[in-house]
């Protein structure tokens, strides 16, 4: 039985181009108001944290601490955080227990070439709309870093009302893809949960920095 601890509470280029830095920085301000606290849901998959309770799990607690510490997502609450092995059913049934109190889902880990890494395959088992855009984004994102990030298998999709997003196992990659869905998150959600008011304040701020 594994280890659990919860609690409640080109395009390539275009990424790195000025144009592409211009769009992420306009959503500062925007978007860190959208929602009164995003309620956001972390679980880590691995088999050696889950089972040896003594060896720190980094790239779960470093993802907590980007969230917390975040200056574009605003109100953040952790509406849970688990460590889990890389068991299929465990992974689907957590993801499916965090729908109903999670407005985003993050894992970390599981989503390699391994024979036990089966996050992305769990996660595509309960989506109901994939979102290929935020996957491609982030793989661009790492292959900026390096050209093993070819062999990370990451899924992201809508649930109802949640939004669910693998991230690799490794500290960097999640610290690197963070870089990427902290300027989005909030308005993904705003999105997902139909804020039309919300919505319509984001795209007129947007579009009125970009005249």
């Amino acid at each position: 039985m594994g280890f659990h601890c919860s609690f409640s509470s080109n395009a390539a280029e275009v990424v790195g181009t000025e144009l592409g830095s211009e769009l992420l920085d306009s959503f500062d301000g925007v978007l860190k108001d959208t929602i009164e606290a995003m309620r956001v849901g972390v679980i880590s998959i691995s088999d050696s944290r889950s089972f040896d309770t003594g060896k720190e799990d980094v790239s779960g607690t470093l993802l907590l601490d980007l969230l917390n510490n975040s200056s574009k997502l605003g109100s953040v609450q952790i509406s849970r955080y688990e460590i889990i092995p890389d068991e299929y059913d465990q992974i689907v049934n957590l993801l499916k227990a965090y729908i109903s109190d999670s407005d985003v889902i993050l894992t970390t880990g599981g989503t390699g070439f391994a024979p036990r890494d089966i996050t992305p395959e769990a996660t595509k088992s309960i989506i109901e709309k994939e979102c290929p855009g935020i996957v491609t984004a982030l793989m661009l994102k790492s292959l900026q870093a390096t050209p093993f990030a070819a062999l990370s298998r990451l899924a992201a999709g809508i649930v109802g009302k949640s939004l669910i997003v693998n991230l690799p196992g490794s500290p960097k990659a999640v610290r690197e893809c963070f870089e990427v869905l902290e300027p989005i998150l909030s308005h993904a959600v705003s999105l997902i949960k139909d804020e039309k008011e919300t919505v319509q304040v984001t795209h007129s701020k947007l579009l009125g920095e970009k005249k």
